[in-house]
């Protein structure tokens, strides 16, 4: 079992950002988070994240029960990409160093590289389409490539878990699509961790992501097999208002019913 959140319950004063969410997460399974803005996906990250504590409930990760674990140390397994990461990078490091920083966690290097680690990086940076960024200017790259060279500094741990928190945010067309293709490639590696796609957009839900979990102001409305929940029905019912569906290939884009 990779995650296993059961009746996890989170209040803040009188206000309830999540109502007993029940949710496990198997190996080999990768996953994707469907949720508007408001909807409480960043709140339970950070309770799978041990940043946040439940008020009921119990999480697991990795078979360690929250409350009997060292955090510190688990966190070491559970990568994080978030856009709001990039803000507190160092513009003038290098692309390599930005990616080596991720084997320890830290904003910056401070301790002697290896060869290991370089070569670690530069098959990361392969793996993800972003080679060619190698020993450039972190700030000179655009925000495609820096989501790439984020996603490739969070694997530098050897993660068993990866959340991508919401990776599209900003981008363009052009550079989305290049960025779920590398995505896409990644979960081919046989050694990828477990991952969690968070999004606001249905068609952002690759067909790797066998399974989605469907929250809406704080409580699942839907869980299971992505191919299961991507149809008018379903989330006609999620969203509240009727949605037509239309797929491209294995990708399901949702707009708002003219009916």
């Amino acid at each position: 079992m990779i995650i296993d959140v059961q009746h996890v319950t989170w209040k803040r004063g009188p206000i309830t950002l999540l109502n007993d969410v029940s949710w496990r997460v198997n190996e080999g399974e990768h996953w994707a988070l469907l949720g508007l803005n408001g909807s409480g996906k960043t709140t339970l990250l950070n309770m799978i994240t041990g940043y946040l504590w439940p008020t009921e409930g119990t999480i697991t990760v990795l078979g360690h029960r929250y409350g009997d674990v060292d955090l510190r140390e688990l966190r070491k397994s559970i990568g994080w990409v978030s856009s709001s990461l990039q803000e507190k990078l160092y513009g003038t490091d290098r692309t390599q160093y930005v990616v080596i920083s991720g084997k320890h966690a830290t904003i910056g290097l401070y301790d002697k590289l290896s060869d290991e680690d370089l070569d670690q990086a530069r098959e990361l940076m392969r793996t993800l389409g972003c080679q060619h960024l190698w020993d450039r200017e972190y700030r000179t790259c655009s925000q495609g490539e820096k989501q790439k060279l984020l996603i490739a500094r969070a694997l530098m741990a050897n993660p068993r878990v990866l959340i991508l928190d919401e990776p599209c945010n900003g981008l363009d067309l052009f550079s989305r699509e290049r960025l779920l293709e590398s995505i896409s490639e990644l979960t081919q590696k046989p050694d990828t961790p477990s991952l969690i796609y968070v999004t606001h957009h249905t068609e952002e839900i690759l067909p790797v992501f066998s399974h989605s979990l469907l929250l809406r102001r704080g409580e699942i409305v839907n869980s299971g097999l992505t191919s299961e929940l991507m149809n008018k029905d379903v989330l006609s019912k999620f969203f509240e208002s009727p949605v037509d569906v239309d797929r491209h290939g294995e990708r399901v884009y949702v707009r708002a019913s003219d009916k």
